[in-house]
């Protein structure tokens, strides 16, 4: 597979020409961010994404990492890689100047994370978890937790994780056994096992930060009992010098499928000391500050993998030649044609462009949002913002992955046999990717949330809120006439998204599993409706700069066909979803336990 490409051109043509950002960053007082500082930082990040992280994916993936006497050793180049993340400056981008950040907006450094995950999606998970764990502590953290912990983790020379599963407990954290007792200087001994920490131990970072959930005594039972606390492997003093060793150890690493250069670590916490986060038994509330964060980073790192598949199947399907067009010869000088020239590999590539740029516009948009959320004076933005991010933050976990499946399928389709070959790189790809609608909250969790906790339990008004917008910009292309059967099919959608959400709040009435049957499909439909709305912002954007003369017409043309490809082929694929979620729940819940294995 040819190296990898951070998109630039398209993450700036969403940013300043599709979503506004110049003046959105002016509204908010983000004046250092200007269009020209900008692409400065987009121009640096992208030469550090492709020279510096795309080279060690493969060797990531090789050699993995090691575990011996519960020291984790990363693999060759990551740690060296890591200090020039450090010396660039990147982890401090957004965080307060107080604690050494550069006060730059979220929006900024997010969208730089998909090039970091695009180019090497281990390495870019040991960063990426600090940033959540900042977040955590900046937002809920008390002003001496703050003055231990959150210089180091600004500067980088500290990473920062999320423990929450236990091997009993995956996503049902009211089940979570691990306690807290509190000492006598008002800090916390916890005693528990969490699986599945991400970055929890390894050689590249001085100080290691765990934001943790764990039960005190007589908590009450399930996820009210749950408390917030941070606990560092190396006690820190008020002032945020290392002391000694804390009792939080590496049991062991996971040997996985993908993502083998990012340690995924059993840590043990044998009377740890750690600090309380937030209030007692309100720890979820506080740790969701922490998942939001991160629901939407994986989803970026969805994004990510359809990009890079798409880079590298394109560029094996113009070099490939494997027999001739039915519309005859295109290579008179070869022994073939190249196999671009083939609808079917056209279908491939297509569906992972039109995945990759309308996923992307998604992302951006829900960044945006995220800004107005966090940096925003206006009261009001804030709340619509708010409501608008809490409906679509599971769609872009969700959907970003779950199309990035298959992105990289087509991935290593178009490569052929040697798409499942190590050597061309697609397979790690698919792998590496493969974990993605699993961390974080699966696709089905994703998807009740989204149906049972925003649409259903705020009365629909969270899908008001946001189908709104969507009619808004119908009804004000209305004069376009060349958009009128795309914008037409969208407000058809509109009507038909809203008509689902009653029948199934209907049936649901009757019998609660009704949520459940429906919520994957109700969400994937949601997010080709979602992106199709995105797609078409995106060609009357598109037609104006044509209409308007420019030097960048090959640009603009593409978005045309790979939005007139979207509306053809994959929004129509709401037509399957739609007759199974009117066919219920019984297909699903009929059949009795026992009779599952019958054929064993």
């Amino acid at each position: 597979m040819e190296g990898y490409k951070a998109p630039q051109k398209d993450a700036l043509f969403v940013m300043n020409e599709l979503l506004g950002f110049e003046k959105h960053y002016a509204d908010l007082g983000f004046e250092d961010a200007s269009p020209d500082m900008v692409e400065a930082i987009f121009s640096e990040a992208a030469k550090f994404s492709e020279n510096v992280l795309a080279p060690l994916n493969a060797v990531g993936d090789e050699e993995g990492c090691t575990w011996e006497n519960s020291v984790v050793t990363t693999p060759t180049g990551f740690k060296d890689a890591y200090q020039q993340y450090v010396e660039g400056g990147w982890p401090s981008m957004t965080h307060p100047a107080e604690f050494g950040g550069q006060e730059l907006p979220y929006s900024l450094s997010s969208a730089l994370g998909e090039w970091l995950s695009g180019a090497n999606h281990s390495w870019a998970m040991y960063p990426g978890l600090s940033q959540g764990c900042m977040a955590t502590l900046e937002a809920h953290g008390t002003d001496e937790q703050k003055k231990m912990f959150l210089h180091n983790l600004v500067a980088g020379t500290w990473t920062g994780t999320m423990c929450l599963t236990e091997s009993h407990c995956g996503s049902d954290l009211g089940m979570l056994k691990t306690k807290a007792v509190k000492n006598d200087d008002g800090s916390y001994s916890l005693t528990g096992t969490k699986i599945f920490i991400s970055a929890g131990e390894h050689d590249m970072s001085e100080n290691i930060v765990h934001i943790v959930i764990a039960r005190l005594p007589d908590a009450p039972e399930g996820t009210k009992g749950i408390s917030l606390f941070v606990v560092p492997k190396f006690n820190v003093t008020a002032d945020g010098e290392i002391e000694d060793r804390n009792a939080v150890t590496c049991g062991s690493i996971e040997h996985k499928m993908g993502i083998k250069g990012s340690a995924t670590c059993v840590i043990n916490f044998d009377g740890a000391k750690g600090y309380l986060v937030g209030t007692e038994n309100r720890g979820l509330n506080c740790m969701f500050t922490f998942m939001n964060s991160a629901r939407i980073g994986t989803g970026l790192e969805g994004l990510a993998s359809s990009e890079t598949a798409f880079q590298g199947a394109l560029a094996y399907a113009k070099d490939r030649v494997q027999f001739r067009s039915m519309k005859g010869v295109q290579n008179p000088d070869g022994p073939a044609d190249p196999i671009i020239v083939h609808p079917d590999v056209r279908r491939m590539l297509l569906t992972q462009k039109a995945f990759a740029e309308g996923n992307r516009a998604l992302a951006i948009y829900a960044m945006k949002l995220v800004d107005i959320t966090l940096y925003s004076k206006d009261e009001a933005a804030k709340q619509i913002s708010e409501a608008k991010l809490a409906f679509l933050t599971p769609i872009v976990k969700a959907f970003l992955t779950e199309t990035a499946q298959e992105s990289t399928s087509y991935g290593m389709q178009v490569y052929g046999g040697h798409g499942f070959i190590k050597e061309w790189g697609m397979e790690q790809l698919a792998r590496d990717t493969r974990i993605c609608t699993m961390y974080e909250g699966t696709t089905g969790i994703q998807a009740i949330d989204l149906l049972a906790r925003k649409i259903v339990g705020s009365n629909g008004k969270l899908l008001e809120v946001f189908t709104q917008e969507i009619r808004d910009f119908c009804v004000s292309i209305r004069d376009k006439g060349q958009f009128n059967a795309w914008s037409n099919a969208i407000e058809v959608h509109l009507d038909e998204w809203k008509q689902i959400t009653v029948d199934i709040t209907k049936r649901a009435a009757q019998n609660p599993d009704e949520l459940g049957a429906a919520s994957v499909d109700y969400l994937m439909y949601s997010g080709y409706v979602t992106v199709g709305y995105f797609w078409l912002k995106m060609a009357v954007l598109a037609q104006e700069k044509l209409d308007a003369g420019t030097d960048n017409a090959a640009f603009y043309e593409a978005k045309l066909h790979t939005a007139k490809f979207y509306f053809d082929r994959l929004l129509t694929r709401t037509r399957s979803l739609v007759s199974a979620m009117e066919t219920g729940a019984d297909s699903l819940m009929s059949m009795p336990v026992d009779q599952f294995d019958l054929g064993a």
